[in-house]
């Protein structure tokens, strides 16, 4: 790293420039809420278009001067590419048919994600447990598969805006899932005409909400807690590595006093 850039380094990793820029991003976050005020944008919209002038060309300069320090490195962090995604889109032209990226600046204040650890490490905790969701979700989908091709065989032709097709079978089934309006709206007018059909639609309700969804929560619980035990493990490892430090250097410098010592004792001592 050229020297020059070491002033530079330190300044975008010093924890005041950090806590400036959580301040920038909170302070933009309100002043785009703003901005979709009539009465705040006839009171003040030109200071508020001219800050959040401000605050992207702040994040624009942080972010040159992070890749001018870490170089290639810089797309190596996932968190980095996170951060040049969502203020690259701020940057696009938004006229014509991009207009409608104009209400995407809001993405900027999920910066605040990358710079605050108890929110990397929720965020860490989700992507780990893709894969386990990924799993769960496919056993939802084959449960919702089946019980709405049943659903539509049973209830479509008397009650046809819920059950007549597979893909309405599927949404009133969704909306059973989640338990809204499930028993006056949809099950106990079933009943009228079907009285069995609690047998149906119970084992449906166990099989989803209580069943499946807690798995969900359980699978993103446990990825949490690797996340935070793998992370507490690694302070550990850093506390290990440094105590070890720290002994060897006190070995050696008893090591360098007993030496001393033995030297002057020598020289004390008549021949």
């Amino acid at each position: 790293m050229h020297a020059f850039l070491r002033p530079v380094e330190a300044f975008i990793t010093s924890p005041r420039t950090e806590m400036a820029i959580i301040a920038l991003i909170v302070v933009n976050a309100i002043t785009l809420g703003l901005e979709t005020s009539d009465t705040a944008m006839a009171a003040v919209g030109p200071v508020l278009i001219a800050l959040d002038k401000f605050v992207l060309t702040v994040f624009v300069i942080e972010l040159l001067a992070k890749l001018a320090v870490t170089r290639m490195n810089f797309w190596r962090n996932p968190w980095n590419l996170f951060d040049a995604l969502v203020v690259g889109i701020a940057l696009v032209p938004t006229y014509g048919p991009l207009s409608v990226l104009r209400s995407l600046r809001i993405l900027r204040v999920m910066r605040l994600i990358s710079l605050v650890p108890s929110l990397r490490r929720v965020v860490s905790g989700l992507v780990a447990a893709i894969p386990g969701i990924a799993s769960i979700g496919l056993l939802m989908a084959l449960i919702f598969y089946v019980f709405s091709v049943m659903a539509t065989k049973l209830y479509g032709d008397a009650f046809p805006e819920w059950f007549g097709t597979l893909g309405a079978s599927a949404y009133t089934l969704f909306q059973i899932m989640t338990l809204e309006s499930w028993s006056m709206g949809i099950v106990r007018p079933v009943m009228e005409t079907y009285p069995y059909a609690w047998l149906f639609f119970v084992p449906f309700i166990l099989s989803t909400a209580f069943t499946v969804l807690n798995l969900f929560i359980g699978i993103i619980v446990s990825a949490m807690q690797g996340e935070h035990d793998q992370l507490a493990d690694a302070d550990r490892q850093a506390i290990h590595a440094e105590t070890g430090a720290v002994l060897r250097e006190v070995q050696a410098l008893r090591k360098d006093v007993l030496r001393l010592r033995a030297d002057l004792t020598e020289r004390v001592e008549p021949r």
